[in-house]
């Protein structure tokens, strides 16, 4: 058998031989480094909330027991620190746990090529705000076209509308939502920071906040300033009247308060009781299409004992304590 003489001849491998360059690539590509946290930048305009919360908690103790299961995202800036893609709540997780470094994939990336990735690995969350989504789409929207748009200067207006339905197209086909559903979420882009809020904590409903959404400012202002004052908030047919009072350029204080004003059909007062409360105080024999008829006339009963035998309109609404 021959001895080496210690000549490197720079042979490939059997796994260089049999594997791919895209193969090799891709395991270049997955490499997971711990990176310090001191070194890792959050994604510029990251749009989705990183919440101290009761799930951050059990996401801390998680990782205290068993690490991060999961290497984060990142791609490395010409500064040579590094921003994160996906990740942002297993980076803040690390620095409660306490500790240093967060096992991360680097990625070679461009901004757009970033923001699909960030959008897209973020969508896939259980529970996602309405400001969240809407600024997302909003992101990856723009970072597609810019992907596909022309740089020489016969670009024609048509091309970039087409260009634009079919961004769109794309997008509605990745995430589920129509082509309009999205445009609607978009339009909450558009909503001052307040009105945003109460959108996201349930106190708006989404298609009367898209309408709103085409107020200027100062009257989303306005408009905030009355909900407030009223508690109250819109419905869709308020949404879109005051909408169309402000394309006409007559939207002010008072139009808005008149309208919200207006009694709105699931705001009518209710008073709903259990009938076992009841049953006890009617007759059994009584058919039940009577039974509110009966309680109103023994309330008037009650009225009229309260106020010392008159009728209410006659001095006034009784006010005694029961």
């Amino acid at each position: 058998m021959a001895k080496s003489n210690g000549i490197n001849l720079n042979l490939p491998t059997v796994d260089d031989l049999f594997s791919t360059e895209e193969s090799r690539a891709e395991e270049k590509l997955q490499k997971v480094q711990d990176l310090p946290l001191s070194e890792i930048d959050t994604f510029p305009d990251h749009p989705f909330q990183v919440k101290e919360d009761e799930a951050m908690l059990e996401m801390v103790d998680s990782i205290k027991q068993f690490g991060v299961l999961t290497p984060a995202v990142a791609r490395q800036k010409e500064d040579g620190r590094y921003e994160l893609i996906s990740g942002h709540r297993r980076k803040r997780a690390c620095e409660l746990a306490g500790l240093e470094t967060l096992p991360t994939v680097v990625r070679q990336m461009s901004r757009d090529e970033a923001i699909i990735f960030m959008v897209d690995s973020n969508l896939q969350r259980e529970k996602i705000l309405p400001s969240e989504k809407a600024f997302s789409l909003k992101m990856r929207l723009e970072a597609m076209k810019r992907q596909g748009q022309r740089t020489d200067l016969t670009c024609a207006p048509m091309e970039h509308k087409s260009e634009n339905a079919k961004s769109r197209d794309i997008l509605a086909e990745k995430t589920g939502d129509s082509r309009e559903q999205i445009r609607r979420y978009i339009r909450l882009t558009e909503l001052i920071p307040e009105v945003l809020q109460m959108v996201d904590e349930g106190d708006i409903a989404f298609r009367p906040a898209v309408e709103i959404s085409y107020l200027p400012k100062e009257e989303q202002q306005a408009l905030l300033e009355t909900m407030e004052c009223e508690d109250c908030t819109p419905s869709l047919a308020q949404a879109i009247k005051m909408k169309q009072f402000s394309q006409n350029g007559k939207l002010n204080d008072e139009v808005i308060l008149s309208i919200l004003s207006e009694e709105k059909p699931n705001q009518k007062e209710k008073f709903t009781f259990k009938a076992e409360r009841l049953r006890q105080y009617i007759p059994k024999n009584l058919p039940p299409q009577q039974t509110e008829d009966y309680v109103i006339k023994a309330l008037e009963h009650y009225q009229r004992f309260r106020c010392g035998g008159k009728r209410p309109w006659q001095r006034g609404v009784c006010h005694q304590p029961v």
